[in-house]
């Protein structure tokens, strides 16, 4: 089997589109293409349904896909051991990490890493936690980063990096807000019962921060009237700024005092975990122990 046609392939699977998978290889659609065709030709089946808006594998493209991942995992398991016994500190690692947070950890901890392993091919990958896991699993990502809680775990292996609290965060100008703790000090407990009649703008539904979130109101005995959903704590965070809603977000959002916001700690004091994650069976090569190390450093101030 040919090894770059196997990537190709793979890529095809994982961006849902030929074009997409083109422009992330650097080659023409039509040269892509004539690889899926040759390789159909030579197999005498389809593998990907095609459509203007998604192309999926067929139940052949699903056995192909299947093998095609493992041979991958295995080669990259391979050169990783042998790069690791040789210590050339040369190699390929693909990370993953959340929108918001995420980039701001690697673009902190990937200058100290590529000073240590300057010959090491660094892949950033933004994707949501779910995404990861999915890559993760299928042996197309080596390191994801993510926030999530114990149950939210895949059978994959995970190391916890960090633990953060989860705030309640409301305008600066509400009645309320006069509760809040002075800066410098540990925050004031206010039950979100108080505020039952307030709009709310919450994390969208498949985020692994909303199960937690949920949970707090299902303390709290009363179900939020939700304004809009979003991705972003920032987006949480501006319209809070603005009088316009109440939030539920995570610590490292509001560390430092974001202008126009209170905040307050939760009856519960719920948390969830900053985590390092890699494949069940996948290899953890040195450069791969040296990022999450770094990462840790970067999550622990």
């Amino acid at each position: 089997m040919d090894l770059k046609q196997i990537e190709y392939m793979v890529k095809i699977a994982d961006e849902k589109s030929i074009t997409r998978a083109a422009e992330k290889l650097f080659l023409t659609q039509s040269a892509l293409n004539q690889q899926l065709l040759r390789l159909e030709r030579e197999l005498g089946v389809q593998l990907f349904k095609r459509t203007k808006s998604d192309w999926a594998p067929t139940p052949a493209g699903e056995i192909y896909l299947e093998g095609a991942r493992d041979i991958l995992g295995i080669r990259r398991r391979t050169y990783n051991r042998i790069s690791d016994l040789a210590n050339t500190k040369k190699g390929y690692l693909s990370i993953g990490f959340t929108p918001g947070r995420g980039i701001e950890m690697f673009t902190k901890v990937y200058p100290k890493f590529h000073s240590l392993y300057p010959d090491m091919t660094v892949e950033p990958n933004e994707l949501s936690v779910l995404k990861q896991q999915a890559f993760i699993a299928q042996g197309g990502l080596d390191l994801g980063f993510m926030t999530l809680r114990e149950d939210q775990r895949t059978k994959d292996n995970y190391i916890t990096l960090f633990q953060e609290e989860i705030v309640l965060a409301i305008p600066q100008g509400h009645p309320l807000s006069r509760g809040a703790a002075p800066e410098g000090e540990p925050l004031a407990v206010l039950d979100p019962a108080r505020l039952k009649y307030e709009p709310f703008v919450l994390m969208y539904k498949e985020s692994t921060i909303r199960r937690v979130i949920d949970d707090v109101f299902r303390r709290s005995g009363f179900v939020p009237d939700v304004l809009f959903e979003t991705s972003s704590n920032a987006t949480i965070l501006s319209m809070i700024s603005a009088s316009l809603c109440c939030g539920v977000v995570p610590w490292h959002y509001v560390k430092n005092q974001p202008e126009g916001v209170a905040c307050f700690a939760l009856p519960s004091h719920p948390t969830w975990d900053v985590a390092a994650s890699y494949g069940k069976y996948a290899y953890l090569s040195a450069p791969a122990k040296t990022f999450i190390k770094l990462a840790g450093d970067f999550w622990s101030r």
